[in-house]
């Protein structure tokens, strides 16, 4: 019968001793937020200063220092991808050690030191890696079989053999055609091997074009015999009967490949006059990323925040040695 009462006692001075905590964690609180008030009091002067200070200083830096993103948008052609990428990635290592003589010397770059950083990445489309290469369809159908497709169209044994890639790079101070695009691509277009696949390939596409113009200037003197036939015993008073299997149809749609094909190979001619074909470039591009052209936001309250950091050092150390003098 003893055991309840003592029970409820016990809680109640649970909830007793809670409350008291609650209390003063609030009560901490307060004090606290008092005693930032009265900091704020004391140093308003000193906190003015120093946000002032900041935005002046950082209107300058905005001023002065600004971050321009650059693109290049990349067509690598006769498999020269891997080749490609190396080239970059030896351009960004040679921007890590800061080798301006390999920049300006070997690359051609004008300004090597407002280089700050290179990249490439390709350019996700699915439906031009598909687009005519029955190969290329069959091969995600496999892969797609054993995993994600979003999975299997970013990795890197497909995204590579996209057709577009973009080259991206930063400068410190604007840029232009002359001083960082074009010395680049002739770096990049810059090999022995590939120029000569690129001769034998244009070739060879030169050669199937000249057979194509053949072939159809012999369908087209074969459609004028058959229609100056055909108009011939229009006028005759006999009826010309003509077997359907002849296989008109057939010649025609031949033709008509073959026209489709000559369009192809006009547009590789265009293409392939490169190995790395550029074909667009945007440049000088204002980079508002992070910190960029915010210093005058950043600084302001990096001062004032250390200024508080440091008066609340200041009085923690006062504290504790007040404490071991007592």
């Amino acid at each position: 019968m003893s055991a309840t009462p003592q029970n409820n006692d016990n809680q109640e001075i649970d909830l007793s001793q809670i409350s008291k905590r609650i209390g003063g964690f609030f009560e901490n609180i307060s004090t606290s937020i008092f005693r930032g008030f009265l900091f704020f009091k004391r140093n308003i002067l000193w906190i003015g200063i120093l946000f002032i200070l900041g935005v002046g200083i950082g209107l300058y830096l905005d001023k002065t220092t600004k971050v321009y993103d650059n693109e290049i948008i990349v067509s690598p052609n006769f498999g020269s991808v891997d080749y490609l990428y190396a080239k970059i990635d030896l351009i960004s290592s040679k921007i890590s050690d800061n080798d301006t003589l390999f920049l300006k010397n070997v690359v051609g770059i004008q300004q090597p030191k407002k280089l700050k950083k290179i990249t490439i990445v390709p350019i996700t489309d699915v439906y031009k890696f598909i687009d005519n290469k029955a190969q290329n369809f069959e091969l995600i159908k496999l892969m797609a079989e054993d995993g994600d497709i979003k999975k299997i169209v970013n990795e890197s044994l497909t995204s590579k053999n996209y057709p577009y890639h973009l080259i991206s790079y930063t400068t410190d101070k604007e840029t232009s055609n002359e001083k960082t695009v074009q010395p680049l691509l002739k770096y990049l277009n810059n090999s022995d091997y590939y120029a000569t696949i690129q001769k034998a390939y244009l070739n060879n596409v030169k050669i199937k074009m000249a057979e194509n113009d053949s072939i159809i200037s012999q369908i087209n003197g074969l459609l004028n015999a058959f229609s100056n036939t055909t108009n011939g015993s229009q006028k005759s008073d006999k009826l010309v009967y003509y077997n359907e299997n002849s296989q008109l149809n057939e010649v025609i749609k031949t033709k008509d490949a073959l026209s489709n094909e000559q369009g192809s190979h006009r547009i590789e001619l265009v293409n392939f006059d490169k190995i790395v074909k550029d074909n667009s470039t945007t440049l000088n591009i204002k980079n508002t990323q992070v910190v960029n052209g915010k210093m005058k936001i950043v600084l302001p309250l990096l001062f004032v925040f250390l200024f508080i950091l440091g008066g609340y050092f200041k009085s923690y150390y006062q504290r504790q040695m007040a404490k071991l003098k007592k």
